[in-house]
């Protein structure tokens, strides 16, 4: 069953390191009054001259006041905090600072990104910067970010465009934490049933723990694209019934929380048009439920009914899409911006080009061969945080200890060569560089091209394997100048 290939991240958020992806400025003695001020955008992607509404928490103890004075990197902002973008020629990041009047130190920001007018309709921009602001005073390491506007089927009124959900290419379907789950999503969204006209309900599983919550449909928006009436899942909502014991048992922990996912939401965009296929369809499995008032029940899902591909669902360009990340220095960066261009070979700016084509098995993996073994069950994830591959008696690398555990730590940058071959036969040689995972994070910076762990038996080609190529994920059935998908090409 191809979803247990996937998972969203290991090691997940770096708890008690850094500050977080919304807020910072606390420094130094803290004055009674206000400690903290976050700032949050809607929506946090807008088109060149467009506005977005920011509004700023202030938090603190006794008397403290709420008041903030805003500025702006770029474009203007009233001291409503509504920013009015600028007029760009690129993809642009703005940061928006709110300030404490009481406490000129206390101060909190956000980023904004602004797409040209002119830009093509299939363009969509996406951003690692250390997670949303609710994070608090954690922040997520290599996390790959995007807007997504979520609306009530037929409504264009009826929406929320919820910021810093996760990109992840190695799993399929959108996942939106509730409001009651510390995320943005409040919404009425129509349930999905089972078969039987109960209310089904998902537990989605990771290799690091899974997402409990009851399938809805709603309408997605990424940029001018749309998918109709996608079925989503909700994260744990208010009224969730209780996670049965056969999910809970399957490994992990509970990520249906802001804290434990480190993100508003996952947006699925890998290889296959649905998460699950067959093989719930087939059976029963500890995947989808029937949910009734008294308990909770396994039952197959047809395959048109489980959570979608929501780019598979687009009118047009719907076979793939890439991911372009620029080349960042081997140190690390604050932020980096990059795009998701839909369709592959559908528009002038999507082609191939002299990318190389790597067919995948039904899970969506092909073979990493390093110093003479090879490892078939491989795959490409930009839901990971760093390239987990082999183990640290495989590597010779020793492994971090304490809360960086997972990762790799070296004393020196160490430099790997992997030949990737496709099902096709296709062979290429992969170069990356892995790094101590401590200086990295302790660095305080957001974004790592030479992030690496441990994952035994396989290569997790993760975010830092985006940084400096366009990677393309062709969907499994779809036609494209490359072939039929399911493959990866770079």
């Amino acid at each position: 069953m191809r979803l247990f290939g996937f998972l969203v991240l290991i090691s997940g958020v770096v708890l008690g390191v850094g500050c977080g992806g919304g807020g910072g400025g606390d420094s130094g003695t803290t004055p009674a009054g206000v400690t903290s001020v976050r700032v949050t955008c809607t929506p946090a992607t807008v088109r060149s001259g467009g506005t977005s509404h920011c509004s700023a928490a202030v938090a603190g103890s006794g008397n403290y006041s709420t008041a903030v004075s805003w500025t702006t990197s770029a474009g203007s902002i009233a001291a409503s905090g509504v920013l009015t973008a600028p007029l760009v020629s690129s993809i642009t990041p703005v940061t928006v600072t709110a300030t404490s009047t009481q406490d000129g130190s206390r101060s909190g920001s956000a980023t904004v990104t602004v797409n040209p007018a002119g830009s093509a309709q299939n363009v969509h921009p996406i951003v690692v910067d250390g997670g949303p602001p609710g994070l608090g005073a954690d922040y997520y390491v290599n996390g790959l970010f995007t807007s997504v506007r979520v609306c009530e089927p037929g409504s264009t009124s009826r929406c929320q465009t919820i910021d810093h959900v996760l990109v992840d290419t190695g799993a399929v379907g959108v996942r939106m934490l509730s409001a009651a789950a510390g995320g943005q999503l409040g919404l009425s969204l129509p349930a999905h049933t089972a078969s039987d006209g109960n209310p089904l309900v998902q537990c989605m599983q990771f290799l690091d723990g899974f997402t409990w919550g009851p399938i809805a449909l709603a309408d997605i928006y990424l940029g001018d694209q749309l998918a109709s009436s996608v079925p989503i899942q909700v994260i744990a909502p208010a009224d969730a019934p209780a996670v049965p014991s056969s999910c809970r048992n399957t490994g992990g922990s509970n990520e249906n929380t802001l804290s434990r996912l480190g993100a508003n939401g996952i947006l699925g965009i890998g290889l296959f048009l649905e998460d699950c296929g067959d093989s719930c369809a087939q059976q029963a499995l500890n995947v989808y439920y029937s949910c009734s008032t008294s308990s909770c029940v396994e039952t197959a899902v047809p395959t048109a009914r489980q959570v979608q591909n929501p780019v598979a669902m687009f009118s047009n360009d719907n076979n793939g899409l890439i991911v372009q990340l620029p080349s960042i220095a081997n140190a690390g960066q604050e932020s980096v911006t990059g795009s998701l261009v839909f369709g592959i070979g559908t528009q002038p700016n999507n082609g191939l080009g002299n990318a190389a084509v790597y067919t995948t098995d039904a899970r969506g993996n092909f073979t990493a061969t390093y110093n003479g073994a090879s490892y078939s069950s491989s795959f490409i994830d930009s839901g990971s945080n760093g390239i987990f591959f082999l183990s640290a008696a495989v590597t010779g690398l020793p492994a971090c200890q304490g809360i960086y555990s997972g990762f790799y730590c070296p004393a020196t940058e160490t430099t790997f060569t992997v030949t990737n071959t496709g099902r096709n036969g296709v062979s290429g040689a992969v170069t990356f560089s892995v790094a101590n995972a401590q200086t990295l994070i302790d660095s305080k910076r957001k974004a790592f091209n030479n992030l690496a762990g441990v994952l035994a038996g396989r290569f997790d080609y993760g975010l830092p394997f985006f940084f400096g190529r366009n990677v393309y994920v062709a969907i499994e059935g779809r036609n494209t100048p490359g072939g039929v998908g399911p493959y990866w090409a770079y």
